[in-house]
């Protein structure tokens, strides 16, 4: 036999990353997937570094996905804005898309919704992943949807962890007839303090 064999561990390792190159998608799909969840402008770095794809191909990629984006006159355009890159409705879509957010506007909030707005309001400025050990599920999707509704917005970052934070507007005072908070019912000490929610997600 010619030469030391290859450590078990070593093979493992190898086998699993050839299995996962196999398995990789192209590399514009890696891009395209990213932007479709990204709720800010993206740089090129950030994605050079999150999909190990070189910086020069992923500047290639973006200007080809936002040309096609516009020859096939899609719903939506990829911009280049600031130091990152987007994507936005189509100019020629906003009309339509506005009289779709203001018709849900009028619908009932359910019961997951109100009960994220109801800990937001009392412990805000909050995070999702506080809001999200509250109520013991993902609340990703609701705060989506009360931040369409002007019912809370993004208010900074957590100096600790860096998470967006999120506040209730003057919309949602409007809504319930209040002047500030302050006129707020006396319902913070049923909902866990900030002390007690640490505990939770630390657990």
């Amino acid at each position: 036999m010619s030469g030391d064999p290859t450590p078990a561990g070593e093979a493992g390792a190898t086998g699993a990353t050839a299995v996962e190159e196999a398995s990789r998608p192209s590399d514009i799909a890696l891009v395209e997937a990213v932007l479709m969840v990204a709720e800010r402008p993206v740089g090129v770095a950030e994605f050079a570094t999150a999909l190990d794809i070189p910086a020069r191909r992923v500047e290639q990629l973006l200007v080809e996905l936002a040309e096609a984006y516009r020859r096939e006159e899609r719903g939506f355009r990829l911009r280049h804005v600031g130091k990152g890159w987007r994507l936005y409705t189509a100019d020629e879509c906003a009309p339509w898309v506005e009289r779709f957010v203001l018709a849900g506007q009028s619908a009932r909030l359910s019961q997951a919704a109100l009960e994220t707005l109801a800990i937001v309001a009392y412990q805000q400025p909050v995070s999702r992943g506080r809001i999200s050990a509250v109520r013991g599920v993902s609340a990703d999707g609701v705060i989506r949807t009360l931040t369409v509704r002007n019912l809370v917005e993004e208010c900074g970052h957590d100096h600790e962890s860096g998470a967006i934070l999120y506040r209730t507007t003057d919309y949602f005072l409007e809504r319930l007839g209040l002047r500030d908070l302050d006129e707020l019912p006396p319902l913070a000490p049923l909902l866990p303090g900030v002390a007690d929610i640490d505990d939770i997600v630390a657990s």
